[in-house]
């Protein structure tokens, strides 16, 4: 297990080598910014999704929604640049709210936080494979399994630590900013020169779920068409978030990557959004609901709206077309990286404080926070199994999160530059006023979406996320209260250093073996004021045979023997030590359990069974000390030269 685990993971690392696992530019930004350019594969379809419900006549809106996202996405950009600066610590959205608004508010923002990277994994893997499947049909019977790969895949990747899965998702990333750049260039040159792509669906109808779209229904489609399009948005604050993962100057060069990553972004959706309206790409749901559709649409899906425009550009044979769907199926896969970075540092830094279990801020043998990379991959694959891998599904819980967090994020913000306007004069005082505008203004928009987004998406799903949070809020409130009353209790008070009156040692006896022999000389050894050995009679033959065996070996030891009526040890056992507690109360009773040391996982199913739940229960008892004697069975010394063996550093050698 231990050779396995080096393959796949590779050696550990000290704990002084982790200045080695900071990220240059380069590396950064795949690694924190994949999924910002990733969402713009579905971002775009997403729009045209939700417009096609009222058929074909609402699609030549598809423009003004998206450029309302690009609006929006500038501005958020913009403020969380702010945040990178004013907070270069990490934490993002976080550390800011925890800061200015208090604690309540900034647990709204880590349970948002948490959820959204849970649903940037599920989504992101899912679309990947959404784009694997328009290239190889074939497979898509098959997309659920081949998204639980990918996701156990990423795990594995991410445990190795974050330099060396940085270097894995560099090429991918690049290649899909190439060649969906490209395809954007080409594609708008055509139409430049009178040769407009047309997609493979131009010709299709679509059939709207409703046909009279008038007033208030209008709106309200435009509106969701809207909260739709800002997936666009998803994964712009984990630049913030990662800030300590950056080479120094850390807060620059995390800004000067925030920057770059939002000019692509911009560029890479508005680019497909305008090439899906020259191209008249048609996309619907359900694709029994396209007429026209060419094949069954009972056993194939619908390609994706990328897949369709570099079929459109390039050819659907062509070289450029599978090179286009590779980088969008690869960088959808490893976008999920961007919440595998920030959802163990969250957890790690919640932990910190207490607010989560303490055992998500360490870190493992490859300096990464193991347990929170798991747990981000077990809740993602439950996530995949239960909606079936569908990316139109599992888009309706996203964003919600994200946009309670960027609003609380804004406001914590303008709180914050108001507390720095307190002294500054002249030109700081200037430059204050307009990073205050900048946040003020991104805290206004965030919230009137946070708003429609809650109002257009909570029946077709969001409610879900709406009862997540505050279940994620209570359960981290009743840990912290857990930690804070075990500290409390646990406080060291005058007089609480008092040696105990007498000390009674019990060895539990169930047949004389070496083991009993090993821990009635442990017990010894400790000089207790009584020593006792103590055996229940569950068969009375067995017992007797106990009691002459001990007199052969003329152990000075007194067996004491407890009745036990019902065949049971844990009872009587635990009735005797409350006597001698009783008779005692400043005593300590000290109860050696002799146990067995196996080498083998399937051995332990055959020894210390009738022990466990009895050493559970006297772990409940006060002034009652379990002490485990082991002996170690001759598969244990297997085990233990095995592992020698294969410990790093360590070669086998030969005997003689």
């Amino acid at each position: 297990m231990n050779l396995v685990k080096r393959l796949l993971l590779g050696r550990p690392l000290r704990s002084d080598r982790v200045a080695e696992t900071l990220l240059p530019k380069r590396i950064a930004l795949p690694i924190f910014a994949s999924d910002a350019l990733s969402s713009v594969t579905y971002a775009t379809q997403e729009v045209l999704l939700v417009l096609s419900i009222g058929g074909l006549a609402l699609l030549h809106l598809a423009p003004w929604v998206a450029l309302a996202v690009v609006v929006l996405l500038a501005v958020v950009v913009a403020s969380y640049r702010q945040v990178v600066h004013a907070y270069p610590s990490g934490g993002g959205s976080y550390e800011v709210v925890v800061r200015n608004l208090g604690r309540n508010p900034s647990l709204v923002v880590a349970a948002a936080l948490m959820v959204d990277y849970v649903m940037t994994v599920a989504v992101s893997v899912a679309a990947g494979v959404d784009n694997i499947v328009s290239a190889l049909p074939q497979l898509y019977p098959h997309r659920v399994w081949l998204a639980i790969a990918v996701i156990v895949l990423l795990i594995a990747l991410n445990l190795r630590g974050a330099r060396e899965s940085g270097r894995a998702f560099a090429v991918p990333t690049y290649l899909f900013i190439a060649a969906l750049g490209l395809t954007i260039v080409v594609g708008l040159t055509q139409f430049a020169a009178g040769h407009p792509p047309v997609a493979e669906s131009a010709g299709w109808t679509i059939r709207p779920e409703q046909v009279d779209i008038t007033g208030v229904a209008f709106v309200f489609l435009l509106l969701r068409a809207f909260s739709s399009g800002c997936t666009a948005l998803t994964g712009v604050e984990a630049i913030s978030n990662g800030v300590p993962a950056f080479q120094r100057p850390k807060a620059v060069n995390a800004g000067r990557t925030l920057v770059i990553m939002g000019v692509l972004a911009i560029f890479l959706f508005s680019g497909v959004t305008a090439l899906s309206v020259i191209a008249q790409v048609r996309v619907a749901a359900n694709p029994c609901d396209l007429i026209g559709f060419p094949t069954d649409c009972h056993s194939t899906g619908q390609r994706t709206v990328i897949a369709q425009l570099a079929g459109a550009v390039f050819g659907l044979d062509s070289a450029l077309f599978f090179v286009v769907q590779a980088g969008a199926a690869l960088i959808l896969l490893l976008a999920a990286n961007t919440a595998f970075n920030g959802f163990p540092t969250l957890a790690s830094l919640l932990a910190q404080r207490r607010y989560l279990p303490r055992q998500l801020h360490t870190r493992g043998d490859r300096l990464a926070h193991s347990n929170g990379i798991i747990l981000l991959g077990l809740v993602a694959i439950a996530l995949i199994a239960a909606f079936e891998g569908s990316v139109t599904a599992l888009i309706q819980l996203y964003i919600l999160g994200v946009f309670t967090s960027f609003t609380l994020s804004q406001i914590g913000m303008v709180r914050h530059w108001n507390h720095e306007l307190t002294g500054a004069r002249g030109a700081q005082r200037r430059r204050i006023h307009g990073h205050r505008l900048i946040n003020a203004v991104g805290a206004v928009l965030t919230a009137t979406v946070l708003v429609v987004v809650l109002a257009t998406k909570f029946t077709h799903g969001a409610y879900l996320v709406v009862i997540a949070i505050p279940v994620l809020y209570g359960i981290m409130r009743g840990i912290h209260r857990h930690y804070r009353e075990v500290r409390r209790e646990l406080e060291p008070e005058r007089g609480d250093v008092v040696l105990p009156s007498r000390v009674h040692a019990v060895v539990l006896v169930s047949t004389l073996h070496k083991p009993t022999l090993r821990a009635l000389a442990f017990a010894r050894a400790n000089r207790p004021d009584t020593l006792t050995a103590l055996t229940a009679n569950v068969d009375e033959g067995d017992t007797q045979v106990l009691r002459r065996e001990w007199e052969r070996h003329g152990i000075e030891v007194p067996l004491k023997v407890v009745e036990s009526p019902y065949r049971e040890i844990t009872r009587p056992v635990i009735d005797y030590i409350k006597r001698i507690r009783r008779a005692g109360p400043r005593d300590l009773v000290c109860v050696y359990v002799p146990e067995y040391v196996v080498g083998r996982w399937w051995e332990n199913l055959l020894h210390n069974q009738s022990s466990l739940r009895l050493v559970w229960r006297l772990r409940f008892e006060p002034g009652v000390l379990v002490v485990s004697v082991p002996w170690q069975l001759v598969s244990s010394h297997h085990q233990r030269i095995d592992r020698a063996d294969h410990a790093p550093g360590r070669t086998r050698r030969g005997l003689g």
